[in-house]
């Protein structure tokens, strides 16, 4: 059974589609407005973690501006018109980097973006990065310019995928097709990765820092399918395949053209080869409590009828 992508973890946008035509504004050019001390920009808000971050934010009752490609504050990463208006007033970014922070361009993007971040008086950024991968570190690196307070969150698998992106299709069929072979990943809660961001974001003490957002335990996929099997009375399994064969199947089954069909490759064979069988105290660290654990997840998500035919 080849694996079913509508949807790319970390890996892409998830939820941000399409291309907004981009639209000059009188005050892009203008002189940056004084920063809303409570104002926050929350880039991908429209994805697994930007979406969790921006209600957090509201409820809590700060203002917030949701950029993206297909929103009301148009942003978009490779066009850098679109900043200086998502910027404006804004004390703090969360940002959620396309179409991904292991990208070679990302780096440059990123420091590009902090400089105009700092220089429209933005003072405060808070990254989503990915744990385990050297390839990350030149956009985490990135972030860290003059005038800013950055912090940076290296989280691992999220417990989401199982459910809202790339694995849940495998729930459904009955077979979770990956390459992770029997490797232990701490998955961990998008909820979790949410609120450490919303502490950065708007609490003090988080500037210059970097913390490993992992959940409780280490599971295999194997075991975390069982765990879903359990709570939902499906038959589920996890079938490994090599990277290579996955990433061939993304170019040939689902359209992905052939360079980031071997990005993607080299990222998961990196990702997946045990580095990240370890775990992180980022949470605890940021919330004093203990992160959420998959088996509370896996409960929820079932009874909530996500897993229903």
């Amino acid at each position: 059974m080849r694996p079913s992508l509508s949807a790319m973890a970390r890996l892409t946008t998830r939820d941000l589609t399409g291309r907004m035509t981009t639209h000059h504004t009188e005050t892009q050019h203008a002189p940056a407005q004084p920063a809303d001390p409570t104002t926050v920009l929350v880039l991908g808000g429209t994805g697994k973690t930007g979406r969790r971050v921006a209600d957090r934010l509201i409820r809590a009752g700060h203002p917030v501006r949701i950029g993206s490609r297909s929103g009301e504050t148009p942003f978009d990463w490779e066009d850098p018109r679109t900043w200086e208006p998502a910027l404006d007033g804004a004390a703090a970014a969360y940002l959620a980097y396309y179409p991904d922070v292991c990208d070679p361009g990302a780096a440059a993007t990123l420091r590009a973006f902090a400089e105009r971040a700092a220089g429209s008086g933005t003072r405060r950024l808070v990254l989503l990065s990915a744990r385990g991968v050297e390839a990350a570190l030149p956009a985490e690196e990135a972030v860290r310019v003059p005038g800013v307070e950055w912090t940076v969150l290296r989280a691992s698998w999220f417990f989401q995928n199982f459910d809202e992106g790339i694995l849940r299709s495998g729930v459904l069929d009955g077979e979770i097709v990956f390459p992770a072979g029997d490797v232990k990943e701490p998955f961990v809660d998008a909820d979790d990765i949410a609120e450490v961001a919303v502490a950065a974001l708007t609490g003090d003490g988080h500037a210059g820092r970097s913390y490993e957002i992992t959940g409780p335990r280490l599971l295999t996929f194997a075991e975390a399918a069982a765990e879903i099997a359990g709570a939902t009375g499906r038959a589920v399994r996890y079938v490994p395949v090599p990277a290579e064969e996955y990433g061939a199947a993304l170019v040939r089954d689902h359209g992905l053209p052939d360079e980031l069909g071997a990005f993607l490759t080299d990222l998961f064979a990196t990702l997946l080869d045990g580095r990240n069988a370890r775990l992180g105290d980022g949470v605890h660290r940021v919330l004093g409590r203990a992160p959420r654990d998959f088996a509370d997840y896996v409960c929820e998500t079932a009874g909530s009828g996500a897993w229903a035919d």
